[in-house]
């Protein structure tokens, strides 16, 4: 019975944000040097790992590129990327208890889609909003509002990052589910806001999400 809504977040929620840099990474130093690119590539993750701008680092070596063209094969490459662990079992579960399966996610349109189509998880979701397609960012309660359905009884939203995630949902009167950190994350976890911002729960695993959600089928 879909009397309930359960829907995620995106970036270091479903997969590894830096997963994804990792993989842009790979694909921007094989198109500067094809031969010798995974030296290239050990250099930028240590760059970034240093807290560097790599993009500044690779524009100073190689001075025929330029920015534009950077973002874009950054933006637009096909990522190798996997969800993280448990994530598959769960957004199955829900298909399982017939619950409404949706993302909410920021960034654009391309990118994000080319994302969700790497790990095949885009014919699983009833409903997916990406904020350059709607034209407003989290914590835009528009972003949330695109899911009201009068048959709902319950929303749930798992994210992590508690600055944007949470607030709106928390406004329209849902659940909120934050993911916690494992030390992987691009953005740092702040839970030193005010109450309005703070999630409902906080899990480890998202495994452990089933429980919450009442999701044992």
């Amino acid at each position: 019975m879909r009397d309930k809504y359960i829907i995620f977040d995106l970036d270091d929620t479903l997969i590894n944000e830096l997963d994804y840099l990792k993989s842009a990474y790979k694909e921007i130093a094989f198109k500067i040097l094809p031969i010798g690119h995974e030296e290239l590539y050990s250099e930028m993750i240590e760059w970034y790992t240093n807290g560097l701008n790599t993009f500044d680092l690779i524009l100073e070596r190689f001075q025929h590129l330029d920015i534009q063209q950077l973002t874009s094969w950054y933006r637009l490459h096909i990522p190798t990327i996997s969800l993280k662990e448990g994530a598959l079992d769960l957004l199955h579960a829900i298909k399982k208890c017939d619950y409404g399966l949706g993302i909410i996610t920021d960034g654009r349109s391309f990118t994000q889609r080319n994302k969700i189509k790497a790990v095949c998880i885009e014919k699983l979701f009833d409903k997916i909003v990406i904020s350059e397609e709607i034209g407003s960012t989290k914590p835009s309660i528009k972003n949330y509002e695109c899911f009201n359905q009068t048959h709902i009884l319950e929303y749930f939203y798992v994210g992590d990052n508690v600055s944007k995630d949470f607030i709106s949902a928390k406004n329209l009167g849902w659940k909120t589910i934050c993911l916690k950190d494992s030390g992987t994350n691009i953005h740092r976890q702040n839970f030193n806001l005010s109450r309005e911002y703070l999630p409902d729960y906080i899990v480890e695993k998202l495994v452990e999400i089933k429980e919450i959600i009442d999701c044992n089928c």
